[in-house]
């Protein structure tokens, strides 16, 4: 098990590592078909995403995580 203090950057490569696995195949497969060879297309598609998604992921969720505080009521 990790150390708590951990949380956030385990969070962060799990979200872009799940996220960019799906949206990869998903355009993959819009884009292409299943065409000979689409495992090792989607899997370079992957790759690139997951190298993009990690620090975007870094970047923009301290930005959603105020959105959603302004959006969620607050319990008294």
């Amino acid at each position: 098990m990790f150390d708590p203090k951990y949380a956030q950057l385990i969070f962060s490569c799990l979200m872009a590592l799940f996220m960019s696995c799906i949206m990869s195949l998903v355009i993959t497969l819009y884009n292409v078909g299943l065409v000979e060879g689409i495992v090792v297309i989607w899997l370079k598609a992957w790759l690139f995403a997951f190298a993009v998604a990690l620090p975007v992921i870094n970047l923009v969720a301290p930005i959603v995580r105020r959105l959603v505080k302004l959006l969620v009521k607050q319990p008294h």
